[in-house]
């Protein structure tokens, strides 16, 4: 978790793909299909998408004490490093290399993000209902930039988990009718 930590920049998309690396391919704590149900649960709860997996991870690993130690190792790194740079900030940017260096981080950033997104569409279900919420939320998302409408994400998340949900008991209610 701390190694994690240590390379977590911009955020819980972009971290992603670190945690699926680490998680499933190399230590095979939890398989692809369980990481993009608790990234999809931990976009929906309050906090960090990393801090939510990792306490996850670690809960399902060794319980509790599983959950702390993950936590805390996932956020000691950015605890430390913000401290550092805050405690900074100014001399640090007047560091020519510095800036260029964050530059450089954030175009990573873009990359991994779009990874993570790209991973996690290709291994959708290719439902009927899926591709509609995935082109709705697109569309949706693309046009509140355009036209520069400020809204949470959260809304299309509990939108489409709202969908999903009345949908699946609706089709449940129907099966259980026709078995009677």
């Amino acid at each position: 978790m701390v190694k994690i930590g240590c390379f977590a920049f911009g955020g819980g998309y972009a971290i992603i793909a670190l945690l699926e690396g680490e998680f499933v391919a190399k230590r095979k704590w939890i398989d692809r299909d369980e990481l993009y149900d608790v990234v999809a649960i931990a976009e929906g709860t309050p906090g960090p998408i990393a801090v939510n997996v990792a306490t996850y991870v670690g809960y399902r690993m060794r319980g509790t004490v599983g959950a702390i130690v993950a936590t805390v190792g996932i956020c000691l790194p950015s605890f430390v490093i913000m401290y550092l740079i805050s405690s900074f900030y100014d001399q640090f940017m007047e560091i020519g290399l510095v800036a260029s260096a964050f530059k450089g981080v954030c175009i990573c950033v873009i990359y991994l993000i779009a990874c993570a997104g790209i991973k996690m569409l290709r291994r959708m279900k290719k439902t009927p209902l899926n591709i509609l919420l995935y082109t709705v939320t697109c569309l949706g998302m693309i046009a509140f930039s355009l036209l520069d409408i400020r809204a949470s994400s959260l809304g299309f998340v509990v939108a489409s988990g709202a969908i999903a949900l009345l949908t699946s008991r609706t089709k449940a209610k129907k099966g259980g009718e026709g078995n009677r």
